[in-house]
């Protein structure tokens, strides 16, 4: 087929020898099959942001780190630059993602390399040497739910012990190849400890999961693994070898609003005084640089 524009560099450097096939257009990507050297592998090209329909949201970015002060000021202030490292930061996001999240042992597919908004990567095939199917594409048996939802949910713990949550997963973000689910689509990964709407974004995931493998196997509508582990996880209790039982008892302990506000209240003071700081320190001795 022909090249597309945007892997023509990575063909020209030698990363990829033949484009064979598109294999999908999403709200994000672009995503192709591709042969490197003797491996057939997965180049997933990243729409510029203009084009994209899954926008950059705050709710997903809150919590990120980013270590460079100047850039992460720029960013905050939304200049041209700061725009433009926001972006990169956001492209970044599931290449770092999909690197911490092999090492922990989660299905992922394996990352090999992102150049120029161009990342690539492992395909994950089906017992015929053909491109996995997505979840969604799959008819099941209720024994065969039962095992992929376990799977997915071990998954989903040793994610949130390494720090993340995937914050978008559905049967459309899961592919399944000869030994069950695999995770895939991570740009919007969510950051467990900073992100204050981390624990939403983690019962949606675990819900859409549920709601999903309960068509074939409806007895699993009465779990509750999420709220499970994230009260595991808020006590330091959970680890990714963790055996959950699915149940959850609400706390029905009603807060204190009056220490609550002094705790939120004690926090902001501490981070105005840190934000004085820097702005001290920045007056005292940054140097601008160049964009």
């Amino acid at each position: 087929m022909k090249i597309p524009k945007r892997l023509q560099p990575l063909v020209d450097d030698g990363m990829i020898d033949e484009v064979l096939v598109q294999l999908m257009s999403g709200k994000e990507a672009q995503v192709y099959v591709v042969r490197c050297g003797e491996e057939v592998r997965c180049a997933k090209v990243f729409k510029e942001a203009k084009q994209r329909s899954f926008k950059q949201a705050v709710q997903y970015q809150e919590g990120r780190k980013e270590r460079n002060s100047r850039r992460s000021r720029a960013m905050a202030k939304k200049t041209r630059y700061g725009q433009k490292e926001q972006e990169q930061a956001w492209l970044n996001a599931e290449v770092d993602a999909l690197y911490r999240l092999a090492s922990a042992g989660v299905r992922v597919p394996e990352p090999h390399g992102f150049v120029d908004g161009v990342l690539l990567m492992e395909m994950i095939s089906d017992a015929e040497g053909n491109v996995a199917p997505r979840l969604d594409e799959v008819t099941l048996t209720p024994e065969q739910a039962e095992t992929y939802y376990a799977k997915v949910i071990q998954d989903v713990v040793k994610m949130l012990c390494a720090g993340l949550i995937h914050g978008d997963l559905s049967e459309f973000n899961v592919l399944v190849d000869a030994s069950g689910p695999v995770i895939i689509d991570l740009p919007q990964a969510v950051d467990a400890a900073g992100n204050n709407s981390a624990a939403a974004m983690l019962y949606r995931d675990v819900d859409n999961m549920r709601n999903y493998f309960a068509q074939f196997a409806p007895e699993l509508l009465n779990t509750e693994y999420g709220r499970e582990m994230w009260a595991l996880y808020e006590t330091g209790e959970l680890h990714p070898d963790s055996k959950l039982t699915g149940h959850f008892d609400a706390d029905t302990h009603i807060a204190n609003v009056d220490e609550l506000m002094e705790v939120i209240d004690d926090a902001k003071e501490e981070e105005a005084e840190r934000q004085a700081r820097m702005r001290d320190d920045d007056d005292d001795g940054e140097v601008p640089q160049p964009y």
